[in-house]
């Protein structure tokens, strides 16, 4: 296992991860059915370990993260920023929907994901 795409996570981290991918939200369900079998040419992993978090949704060769925001997040707006703050220490962009527009404008949701996954690959490139 390739511990470099993980950042150190722990065992109990893997754990709920593996339950948070038996029990995904409809939105989840949804945006993920997008994003299986690299339909948008990248490989993105569903509930993925990183450090002491687990991404919704994870491309390693671009370092992006993918989060879908539920109503708790409107709640804990404090938490996502240091928890996307920490992602960002890893050189890991973050990218945040909330539910209803996934549920409610997948299309224009996967047109950001998609540019920035184009402007991703240009800054890889030029490096």
């Amino acid at each position: 296992m390739d511990r470099r795409m993980f950042y150190g996570a722990k065992p109990e981290i893997f754990a709920n991860a593996k339950w948070l991918r038996a029990n995904m939200t409809q939105s989840e369900k949804l945006l993920w059915s997008h994003l299986k079998e690299n339909k948008l040419g990248v490989r993105f992993k569903p509930q993925h370990p990183i450090d002491i978090f687990i991404a919704d949704f994870y491309c390693h060769e671009l370092k992006l993260v993918i989060e879908i925001d539920g109503e708790i997040h409107e709640k804990q707006k404090e938490y996502d920023a240091g928890r996307t703050s920490e992602l960002q220490h890893y050189d890991i962009e973050v990218m945040r929907f909330t539910n209803a527009e996934v549920m409610q404008s997948i299309d224009k949701v996967l047109e950001q994901i998609k540019i920035r996954i184009d402007k991703r690959r240009l800054m890889d490139s030029a490096l």
